[in-house]
């Protein structure tokens, strides 16, 4: 049973606007102003806040921006509930991180259906999905809706090759590319033709949506590490997707910003980390990436210019350090393979 918290200063309406949505099935907790609301908030957290704009001691703005000054409950769905219907007042609600206004008087159903809408929405986007097409199908049609069914019907899936090229630098964007099984890298080359690897992809991820996104050329290239399964979504869908639902918009935000923040410390890295350092690290993102639940000792087969271009090293350089790493038990290469045998070792690699 969700726990919704009401703001309203006036007794009729907060009590008739409580056995409502106690109708509804809904726990609901009252609060006569702002200051007493907050307090409530954080004394039992809501799963959604309904709250009057103009109330005294602390109005609907100042509940709002405290709530978005503490961590536990910046977040939280919320709804004015107003009886002014100024544009201005709509935008500053809406600006301050508002969800939705509802003007008074309301319907019972206009309150019902904006609440149990702010709560679905919510649910989706802490929905996990499949790692597979059936996953991505699920996602599209859970926040696109029956209007945009036709996105999740007949994905094709490509068949990739070990170091087939999925989409190269340079080349205009025509579709966002999700990995249903195998392994990808994202790598740049520059002028001599030396490459160094950006990006490791496996079951689960997306990848080219940045060059969508920002409706430029791609910035790095693509290519199989092993043979792959991709299913391929067309610009067009990715588009209408990402315009008409800002939750996926917004997951696909927070993938560019993790991106960033790894882009970051993979400069850092190259910058200052000693050779072994980068080494290790290079094999530590691979089991990161790799490491199949179940798996005791973790076990890739990488070609060792792979590897380095991984590092940010020289192939020569990087068979040396594996060589010493082998002498020092860290790994055993065996058949081609590398398999890690003491991580945390080589985690605590010393620059």
């Amino acid at each position: 049973m969700k726990h919704l918290l009401l703001i309203e200063d006036n007794d009729d309406i907060r009590e008739n606007t409580a056995e409502i949505l106690e109708l509804a099935n809904y726990t609901v907790t009252t609060a006569e102003n702002g200051k007493v609301g907050v307090e409530k908030a954080l004394e039992n957290k809501p799963d959604l806040i309904i709250c009057d704009v103009m109330m005294p001691v602390l109005d609907g703005y100042g509940v709002l921006h405290l709530l978005n000054k503490n961590p536990e409950l910046k977040g939280i769905p919320f709804i004015f509930l107003t009886a002014k219907a100024e544009r201005s007042d709509f935008r500053k609600g809406m600006e301050m991180g508002a969800d939705d206004y509802i003007t008074k008087p309301f319907t019972e159903i206009e309150l019902l259906s904006a609440i149990e809408s702010r709560l679905k929405k919510v649910t989706l986007l802490q929905k996990q999905y499949a790692p597979d097409v059936t996953g991505i199908q699920e996602m599209l049609y859970d926040f696109a809706g029956n209007g945009l069914q036709h996105l999740t019907t007949d994905r094709n899936v490509n068949q990739y090759k070990k170091k087939q090229v999925i989409y190269s630098e340079g080349n205009h964007p025509s579709r966002l590319f999700y990995v249903q099984k195998g392994k990808v890298k994202t790598f740049k080359t520059n002028n001599d033709g030396k490459e160094l690897t950006v990006g490791l992809y496996t079951e689960g991820d997306f990848l080219g949506y940045t060059a969508l996104l920002e409706q430029t050329v791609y910035k790095d290239s693509a290519e199989a590490i092993d043979e792959a399964e991709i299913a391929i979504i067309p610009r067009e869908d990715f588009e209408i997707l990402i315009n008409s639902n800002k939750e996926v918009a917004q997951k696909f935000i927070q993938l560019l910003a993790k991106n960033v923040s790894e882009k970051e410390e993979q400069l850092l890295a190259l910058a200052y980390n000693s050779l072994r350092k980068r080494v290790a690290d290079a094999l530590l993102a691979l089991h990161n990436k790799y490491k199949q639940e179940g798996q005791e000792k973790f076990s890739i087969h990488i070609s060792r210019e792979d590897l380095a271009n991984i590092a940010g090293t020289a192939t020569e350089s990087l068979i040396r350090t594996l060589s010493d790493f082998k002498s020092e038990k860290l790994v055993e290469i065996k058949d081609g393979n590398i398999i890690l045998l003491d991580e945390k070792k080589l985690e605590r690699m010393f620059n």
